[in-house]
């Protein structure tokens, strides 16, 4: 009795939302699959039955009692066979069938209405429509991830008032979280309480605390009878007591976490609104709700994910008026540096217009207690995808290999979209993170330089600036590695590996041997060699190809990529070298690749050198 009038108000919630989420299935059909589920606990289990027995008929209390004591035996398959639901209609038949059986040993409940509690049968298949496509714990994982507020908060022996609340609370801050994701999300609160009780909690789903915490099956109140009036009066005396002081507690409680949700309201706007303010207002770009991106995504649904690597991930979207989009949902571990880019590419691309520069169509920023600060950039589709997945995305075994027109054509786009940064506006904008993965392709294959989120805009008069490293192993320049002395030779040497990795097909950096070779090396090694036709990417050595000049492609991007920069040209003169309107230099020779001790100091002072293994990862990696 004690237990029960110190039990936390918010089972209550519980049992009225298990209510209205737990709907089961009926009788009607014959089972033929058996059933996994042992219910031989409802037998011995002290549930309270007196809501099912004061009556011929099931009440909705009845109902709610009967739903929830089910639900243990849910749990108790999830924890078996990992999976939320069951197979097909036959084993959810069967196991309903099971349960009532075993709820005729008790002589009262056996004459209600059971059918009427039970009234949609295929509520218990496991279907991939139910709240995120989630059907076993695998997918919950990959959905949710592998630690939510659940772990820590629902663990533990949930029989005492605070406990309980707080497992409660966690299960509804992530069922907002859940609810935000999809629109089909029904199942989603069941699937927590399942998974709570059934994965999480240490004592199991017939544990009486957690089942009246998590499942809300309300335990008996039957108690042993005491002739001695006095133990009575006393524990009646320090119920109310307790009842009285928790009531107290519970307003003073109640009213710091509304005070302090008030203040983290607005604490979480205000955040929004200087991220926007920071923002030039003239961006000529949209601010889009999370609602119209969530729309446009299908609720950033995983069949609309396109790319995914450290700055976030990438998805297919579709607007109201039926403009296709690619979102980029920043990730948020440190959130001013996630800021600093959000707002530097949205001011840099403000300041651009160019065939050959990736538009920005538009930004989204929230805030709130349950996601944190998000950030998201929304821009045109580009429908052929970036650079990268034609040349080295083995998984498209079926894409075309690209010809020389496209490639020379790319090479071009490429060169035009630098020059117009570096020229064509002032002061100078340097991209900083020039490579395949940020070159994209339109529907016509033509090339546009994408992702500002590194771009610096030089200083009015300056011929270089000192700043901190960044960019992407392989294609950043020498001299920006080790000193940080940025300038728009930086972007040069970059342009000159895209430009060997197209003519080539080769990555940036690829193992030989033991160790990691840049391909400007190699390259330089087979023009010094006089094979620079071994350089050409296979499909390119066909005799009636235009040799000449793929060859001074192949010239110019070793120049581009010199590691002296002194001996790079400007953007503006390999282009020019590149259409044949200026001659190509000699080419001066290559100082050696840097040795071990260099390749270990380079490392600890700029932590751009990554092992042989990290290296050839992160030069595939699907950056956009």
């Amino acid at each position: 009795m004690l237990q029960h009038t110190t039990n936390y108000m918010g089972k209550h919630v519980f049992l009225f939302l298990i209510h209205f989420l737990l709907i089961f299935s009926s009788l009607s059909h014959a089972s033929n699959s058996s059933c996994p589920i042992d219910y031989n606990y409802v037998d011995a289990y002290p549930w309270d039955a007196s809501d099912c027995t004061t009556a011929t008929t099931a009440t909705d209390s009845c109902c709610i009692s009967l739903r929830n004591l089910f639900a243990i035996g849910l749990s108790y398959h999830l924890k078996k066979s990992k999976q939320f639901y069951f197979p097909n209609l036959q084993t959810s038949n069967s196991c309903v069938s099971d349960f009532q059986s075993h709820l005729s040993s008790i002589s009262k409940v056996k004459q209600i209405s059971f059918s009427s509690c039970f009234n949609s049968t295929a509520y218990f298949v496991n279907s991939p429509l139910d709240c995120l496509g989630i059907v076993n714990v695998s997918d919950w994982i990959d959905k949710v991830g592998p630690s939510t507020g659940l772990d820590s908060s629902c663990d533990g022996n949930l029989a005492q008032a605070i406990p309980c609340r707080n497992c409660f609370e966690a299960g509804l801050a992530l069922n907002s979280r859940l609810g935000s994701l999809t629109k089909n999300s029904t199942k989603c609160f069941s699937f927590i309480c399942l998974y709570a009780a059934g994965i999480i909690n240490k004592f199991g789903p017939e544990d009486p605390g957690t089942a009246d915490c998590i499942l809300g099956v309300t335990l008996s109140k039957t108690k042993p009878k005491s002739n001695k009036n006095s133990k009575k009066n006393v524990i009646f005396a320090i119920s109310g007591a307790l009842v009285g002081i928790f009531f107290v507690l519970g307003v003073i409680l109640g009213y710091k976490r509304w005070n302090n949700n008030r203040k983290e309201s607005q604490l979480h706007r205000e955040n929004v609104r200087n991220v926007r303010a920071r923002v030039l207002p003239n961006s000529g770009a949209k601010w889009f709700s999370i609602d119209e991106l969530d729309v446009a995504t299908n609720g950033f649904s995983q069949q609309n994910l396109i790319g995914q690597g450290g700055f976030g991930v990438v998805y297919k979207g579709k607007l109201v008026d039926g403009t296709v989009v690619a979102v980029k949902k920043m990730m948020t571990f440190d959130t001013e540096a996630v800021d600093d880019d959000f707002v530097n590419e949205a001011e840099i691309i403000s300041k651009i217009r160019h065939r050959n520069l990736l538009p920005l169509r538009g930004f989204c920023a929230t805030s709130d207690s349950i996601n944190g600060n998000e950030r998201y950039l929304v821009y045109d589709f580009m429908p052929n995808g970036s650079l990268y997945d034609h040349l080295f995305n083995e998984k498209s075994s079926n894409m075309k290999r690209l010809s020389w027109t496209q490639r020379k054509s790319i090479i071009l786009d490429v060169a035009n979209g630098l020059s117009y940064l570096h020229n064509g506006i002032k002061p100078a904008i340097f991209h900083r993170d020039i490579k395949a993965t940020n070159i994209l392709l339109d529907s016509n294959m033509r090339a546009l330089v994408a992702d500002f989120g590194l771009a610096k805009q030089s200083g009015e008069g300056l011929s270089h600036m000192t700043t901190r490293v960044a960019g992407t192993y392989g294609y950043v320049a020498p001299e920006y590695a080790l000193y940080g002395q940025l300038t728009e030779k930086s972007d040069v040497y970059s342009f000159g590996i895209i430009v060997l990795e197209i003519m080539s097909g080769r990555k940036v950096l690829e193992e030989v041997k033991g160790r990691i070779v840049l391909i400007a090396d190699w390259a330089w090694e087979m023009e010094k060699l006089g094979r620079i036709d071994e350089v050409f990417e296979s499909s390119m050595r066909d005799k009636s190809l235009p040799k000449s000049v793929m060859g001074r492609f192949i010239r110019v991007g070793l120049l581009c990529a010199h590691t002296m920069v002194a001996l790079r040209p400007t953007i503006s003169q390999a282009l020019k070298m590149l259409e044949g309107d200026i001659d190509i230099p000699r080419l001066v020779d290559r100082p050696p690749p840097l040795g071990e001790s260099a390749r270990s100091s380079f490392h600890h002072s700029n932590n751009l050198l990554l092992s042989s293994s990290e290296a050839s990862r992160a030069s595939s990696s699907l950056n956009t």
